[in-house]
This record gives structure tokens, C-alpha cells and sequence, in this order.
């Protein structure tokens, strides 16, 4: 199967799987604060990466390029849609147009449409410092995503079987580039020991792709004659994750996603200590089965969902959101306390 072809059977499996919700995000109780001492007209949606300048919280996360004219078309309304409520948007592998330039047109239509924005290129730990300096200069992308997927690779049947130098690559490209580098898991979550890893490998910032969205072991698996049903279930849940990133990142900024569904997932995300929160296949979803001009209402509505729940936690400031305490629960609060996190300090926080 070529690469154009496997491209369009990821997306078609993508909808199709749809999202497991098996995220641990509904095992986070946000305490509720009855006085605020806040106004909505004063929120901000504004956050920052690094140096870069959000005008949201979210972004559209990588997902696909490369498989000719109907990735083309989503990659164009994803552009449009991010430039219409001022998203960032990050683009799905670029190496299919690196090995066939006639790809090219698939990942620049973004920049093309956006050319005000902030866009994220993408390889996977694979690629070289040349190819991430092509895959850069073809968006004129403001930062890299270098997408690591371990398990995807070994469940894909054409997919790689050797990890081998990916940490040093990963130096050798955040050394060199002239934008940040960040980073991507892809659906089986981050823990301390990776970040850890990376906490001095000159990147910017970690995006933990926990488990319990899309599940690209069940996708690939359904493209094999005999399964790895192992993989299936393999990975740490986007709550636990996301709090395991934010413990042991020293220096490094934490992205959120996996399998984010609306805006409370946001902002509970957020109040772990999210920077911002990638949203993927529930915007490819509402994409494809009703349009652009409804996926823009959708991004618009959740802006305002989000807005009011800073409200009524007493934020102004996205960053705020970090200082308000949280309750865990049910599966999340046992791995977190098995893996040594005191639990307990995010739900006193703010205690005078």
C-alpha cells in the first residue's frame, strides 16, 4: 500500500474508530468557588508557547497531508476554520511530501490560507535535521511537531520496527532550527520518565497525546491478518499523563491532548497545568459529517464555554487557571498516588 493510500485509510479508521473517551478526564472534579470577584467582559483567551502568542487555549492538532486532493480539501478547511476563530493548527506528517514533492501542495494550502497564523510542521523521530528544515521552510511553520508512536509503528504492518538515536535526533533538530520543537505523542500518553528524557534536550515543549481518544493500535490493528490485541488497551490516560508531565517537566511547557471532547476537557486541562490543548478528532469529525461553517461555530461556542468557566472560577487570565484547585478521582487519583504524586496538593491549593 502506498503512502498516499494509508493516509486516506487513517482518516477513514479515524472516524469510523471515533473517540473512546478513556480519557480519566472524567475522574477530575474542578472545585467550585462561590466567590469569584470577576467579570466575563475582563477574560482572556490569550496564552503564550514559548514566545509564541495564542489568541486561544486551544489548537487544532495534527492530522493529515500527503493523500493527494481529499487530505488537501480537510487541510484547506482546517486552515480556513483555524484562521476564522484564531486557532493555531498543526499539520499530520509531512515526510509523504518530502519523499514525493507532488504532496507539497497537500501541507502548503495551510500557510497559503492562514498566512497570519501560527502553524505547527510535523515528522515523525525519524526524520533527519535536513528534513525538518525542509518541513519547516515548505509552512513556514512557527514551530515542529516531532511525533513519536512507538506503538502505532510496531501494531502498523508496513511500520518501523527500530527506535534506535530517536533522543538524539530530536537534540541534533532542537539545536539547529531557528523555531521551537515540540515534542507529540500520538495516543498512548507521556509519563515522568520520558519527559524526563527530554527535560534538557533543548525542546520547548511536550505534547502528552494521552490515551483514550482515537486509538491508533485498534486502527492499525484492523489493517492487519493477525492482531495485536496487546496494543489495544497499551497506554497512560490523558489525566494521568497530563499530571505525570507537568511533575516532572523541569523547564519544559506541557501541551495537552488525547481524546478532548469539549470545553470543560479544556479546561480541566487546563487547571492540571496545561499551557494549551490540542482538539483533533472531534473537529475532523464535526468537519466531515457537517461542514466548515459548523466546525467554526463549534470552535466559537466552546471560546465562549471556556470564557464562562473562567468566570466563574475567578480567572481573567488563562495561566489562572493553574492556581485553582482540583479533586481526583476513581482510576486517575490511584495511578497518580501509586506513582508518587501528591495528590492532595492540588486540591488545597489556594488555601490561605
Amino acid at each position: 500500500m502506498s503512502r498516499t493510500q494509508r493516509k486516506l485509510e487513517h482518516i477513514q479508521l479515524a472516524l469510523s474508530t471515533g473517540q473512546l473517551r478513556l480519557t480519566g478526564l472524567d475522574d477530575i472534579q474542578i472545585i467550585h468557588q462561590s466567590l469569584p470577584d470577576s467579570s466575563l467582559s475582563d477574560v482572556s483567551l490569550q496564552t503564550f508557547l514559548g514566545e509564541l502568542l495564542l489568541s486561544s487555549p486551544i489548537f487544532i492538532n495534527a492530522m493529515t497531508g500527503g493523500g493527494g486532493r481529499e487530505t488537501q480539501k480537510i487541510n484547506e478547511e482546517l486552515a480556513i476554520a483555524a484562521r476564522e476563530t484564531g486557532l493555531a493548527l498543526a499539520v499530520g506528517s509531512q515526510m509523504s511530501a518530502i519523499k514525493n514533492p507532488e504532496e507539497r501542495k497537500t501541507y502548503e494550502i495551510v500557510r497559503k490560507l492562514h498566512p497570519n497564523g501560527v502553524i505547527f510542521a510535523n515528522l515523525g523521530s525519524e526524520a533527519t535535521l535536513e528534513q525538518a528544515q525542509q518541513a519547516v521552510e515548505m509552512l513556514e511553520a512557527n514551530a515542529i511537531q516531532i511525533h513519536i508512536n512507538v506503538v502505532q509503528e510496531l501494531t502498523m504492518p508496513e511500520g518501523d520496527r527500530s527506535f534506535k538515536g530517536a533522543l538524539e535526533r530530536i537534540q541534533a533538530i532542537a539545536e539547529s532550527l531557528p523555531v521551537p520543537v515540540i515534542i507529540k505523542e500520538v495516543g498512548f500518553g507521556m509519563g515522568f520518565e520520558t519527559v524526563q528524557k527530554l527535560n534538557y534536550s533543548g525542546i520547548l515543549a511536550v505534547d502528552i497525546g494521552g490515551f483514550g481518544g482515537t486509538n491508533f493500535a485498534k486502527i492499525e490493528n484492523s489493517r492487519r491478518s493477525e492482531e495485536f490485541t496487546f496494543f489495544n488497551e497499551w497506554g497512560i490516560p490523558t489525566s494521568v499523563s497530563l499530571v505525570e508531565a507537568c511533575e516532572a517537566a523541569d523547564g519544559l511547557e506541557v501541551l495537552a491532548s488525547g481524546g478532548i471532547t469539549n470545553s470543560l476537557d479544556v479546561v480541566k486541562c487546563l487547571v492540571l497545568g496545561a499551557q494549551a490543548v490540542g482538539m483533533a478528532g472531534t473537529f475532523l469529525r464535526v468537519l466531515k459529517e457537517d461542514g466548515i461553517e459548523k466546525l467554526i461555530e463549534s470552535i466559537e461556542q466552546v471560546h465562549k464555554e471556556i470564557s464562562f468557566m473562567m468566570t466563574a472560577l475567578g480567572c481573567e487570565k488563562v495561566s489562572e487557571l493553574r492556581t485553582k484547585p482540583v479533586l481526583f478521582t476513581g482510576q486517575t487519583h490511584h495511578w497518580l498516588k501509586e506513582r508518587g504524586v501528591n495528590t492532595s496538593s492540588y486540591s488545597q491549593r489556594g488555601r490561605v
